[in-house]
């Protein structure tokens, strides 16, 4: 099955202006040239092509990093070429991770006694610290169902409609049914009463997201501990809580220090967080961190023992990288509570900056919350002549990409913008955004309102002499309009001359 997909099938070969100094022949675009080129010639194509892609501080979809202090930089550079696997070779690399596992773990309140060392891992990020907290979960059930002389062979996770793909890729991978507790209008995180309710006796354990992807809102895993202790009571049932942390476990410690949804509550086993959200790390890493060894089965563990002492390891994939466990460890120490203190609170506050700019204008709805992860997702008040999508499509023009999406089932009703708020996006952004955006609709209202005529909602078939009527869903035809729109405005450029 091919997976790739490329720009365009209708040139075997791609020419480089620059690199025509080097090299005066074309290049096979999909085989490997028969000759070698320049190391300069090389140089050049590749910078020519990536000067197309967007630019990084302007990707405001992203809850990746995409800056760092130049000292972190260099360190970065310096172990670019160390793998991180060859333990023997670069033991104290193996020893920056062990205390980084560590201080996440005291800071998400691990109930470690003072000689006691933590219980997790580095991993590529918070995807693979899902896989990994979902197999433990998965392993532990089902030997206490073997034990039990009792079925185990169907396993299955109760989360909210609103997870990260991740999710629905563990449960695929490992064949674990996912039970998705549905959103609703105006709701648009996991309900706990709603996904207690769904917990039964094969449930391996329930996901909680602290920092929707939707709208940064975190999940109430307080009030879900508490429901699940009642249920486990009266079942006889120890169903545990995951809590997927991947962006707000780098967040709520620092300026949410009271908010309980960490290893304080009894239930809670495991925890993951992205070092490379807001854990301000470059892309590649993610960590997960267990409540103690009896929640991560033996089994699992592979050890390697060298330089005299044993060295646990569980991670799916093999070979990759030292830069970005360094350059965690780095943040860790150079920042320390304080440094991620300021920087957490400064990108909240420049989230009330963009979002009361946004209200000013009258024209958006805001569905995010001001406690959680610092973003904005916004709505239009009356997309009845021009909707989310249209705004986000002509926000590129200013270099901004802001995403516009649905939400997930049972508000598939409802479209959102979305304007994640990193280290990197100043107030002057913020404020900037705003005025790019109030140009935007002003473009908009000087446009005819959409017309329904341009799209057929109802899509006639001919089959058999008979005529079938085929309708299309909400999504569908919001896209369609979209389209229609974007080539409007497209063709209207044209016509004035932009270029």
């Amino acid at each position: 099955m091919v997976l790739s997909k490329t720009a365009s099938d209708s040139d075997v070969s791609f020419h480089s202006t620059f690199a025509s100094r080097y090299v005066r022949a074309p290049l096979p675009r999909f085989k490997m040239p028969e000759i070698s080129i320049p190391k300069e010639a090389a140089y050049q194509i590749i910078n020519d092509e990536l000067m197309l892609d967007g630019n990084p501080r302007l990707n405001l979809a992203s809850f990746v990093t995409t800056w760092m202090e130049p000292e972190c930089d260099k360190l970065i550079m310096a172990a670019v070429n160390k793998n991180y696997v060859d333990m023997d070779e670069y033991p104290v690399t193996t020893e920056l991770q062990n205390r980084c596992v560590n201080i996440i773990a005291h800071l998400f309140n691990a109930p470690l006694g003072d000689s006691e060392t933590a219980i997790g891992v580095g991993t590529v990020g918070s995807s693979e610290a899902i896989m990994l907290a979902g197999l433990a979960f998965k392993r532990k059930w089902q030997n206490k169902r073997k034990a039990e002389g009792k079925p185990y062979d169907k396993p299955n996770i109760v989360t909210g409609a609103n997870v990260q793909v991740c999710w629905e890729k563990f449960a695929r991978y490992f064949e674990v049914e996912l039970k998705e507790v549905k959103l609703r209008d105006g709701y648009y995180v996991m309900d706990p009463a709603k996904a207690v309710e769904m917990v039964d006796e094969n449930t391996i354990c329930v996901a909680a997201i602290l920092g929707s992807t939707l709208n940064g809102e975190f999940e109430d895993v307080k009030l879900l501990n508490d429901l699940l202790i009642e249920k486990n009571k009266k079942t006889g049932w120890d169903t545990p809580i995951h809590v997927d942390a991947a962006s707000g476990g780098f967040i709520a410690p620092f300026i949410y220090p009271e908010l309980e949804w960490d290893f304080r509550l009894p239930l809670v086993k495991s925890i993951n967080v992205s070092g490379h959200k807001y854990g301000l790390v470059y892309a590649g890493i993610g960590w997960v961190i267990w409540r103690s060894k009896e929640d991560l089965p033996e089994e699992l563990i592979f050890h390697i023992n060298y330089l005299g002492a044993d060295q646990p390891t569980f991670t799916l994939n093999f070979s990759k990288g030292s830069s970005q466990v360094i350059a965690q460890y780095y943040q860790l120490i150079r920042l320390g509570y304080e440094g991620y203190r300021n920087i957490m609170e400064n990108c909240r506050d420049n989230m009330l900056v963009l979002k009361q700019g946004l209200e000013k204008t009258g024209r958006f709805n805001i569905v995010s919350k001001d406690n959680g992860v610092p973003l904005v997702a916004f709505s239009l008040k009356d997309n009845s002549c021009h909707n989310e999508f249209e705004i986000s499509e002509m926000l590129r023009r200013f270099g901004w990409i802001v995403p516009a999406y649905t939400m997930p089932p049972d508000a598939e009703h409802v479209t959102v913008l979305r304007v994640v708020i990193r280290e990197d996006f100043s107030r002057t952004l913020a404020e900037r955004l705003v005025l790019d955006i109030e140009k935007v609709l002003h473009e908009l209202d000087t446009l005819p309102s959409k017309v329904s005529a341009k799209i057929s909602v109802v899509e006639e078939k001919e089959k058999n002499g008979t005529t079938l009527v085929t309708k299309k869903s909400a999504l569908e035809t919001q896209r369609e309009i979209t389209t229609v729109w974007r080539k409007f405005v497209l063709e209207r450029k044209k016509m004035n001359g932009v270029c």
